[in-house]
């Protein structure tokens, strides 16, 4: 919990600090700085839907160093066995070493709330799951790939199947 304080607190300073400093040059035009991207997911087959929808938008300090937010917003169900809704948010902070090569930091909490329909099913959850994200990526113009992993990573709440994620940025 004192970690996620102190990264919130960091990141809003370090924001704040630039925006004002910016703010006093009056040929500093904010919205040029600013790119949008995200994510979607669809995915089905026997029984099975998943659908996720993930906006995110980062601000460019320079060539070199961006900061950004996102949401998250994911749907699955399992006929006769299980739903779940999972909401959350992130805080994204991405630094390209050589214009190639990026890598990146994601703090990101989600709140899930699964509900068993089964007769032999555990209890419905209902808790907050964090997740910090260390990345590295192939970066060309506005498209990064590469993978990340998850150190906070815990088997039994994740909603993810591995600590090791590959991904895929896009910002325009």
């Amino acid at each position: 919990m004192k970690f996620r304080i102190l990264f919130i607190v960091i990141f809003c300073f370090l924001t704040s600090s630039f925006l004002s400093l910016k703010a006093q040059d009056d040929s500093f035009k904010f919205w040029d700085h600013v790119r949008f991207g995200g994510g979607l997911g669809l995915s089905f087959g026997d029984g099975f839907f998943s659908g996720t929808i993930a906006p995110s938008a980062i601000y460019e300090f320079n060539d070199q160093v961006a900061l950004g937010v996102g949401l998250n917003g994911t749907y699955n169900s399992l006929k006769n066995t299980y739903k779940s809704t999972i909401v959350g948010g992130s805080i994204l902070s991405l630094f390209n070493v050589i214009p190639e090569l990026q890598f990146s930091a994601e703090f990101e909490e989600l709140n899930v709330s699964r509900k068993y329909d089964t007769a032999f099913a555990i209890e419905d959850e209902n808790y907050w799951y964090p997740a910090l994200f260390l990345g590295a990526g192939y970066r060309n113009q506005n498209f990064t790939m590469g993978i990340r992993y998850d150190v906070l990573y815990d088997s039994n709440r994740s909603i993810y199947a591995n600590a090791w994620m590959p991904f895929v940025r896009v910002y325009f």
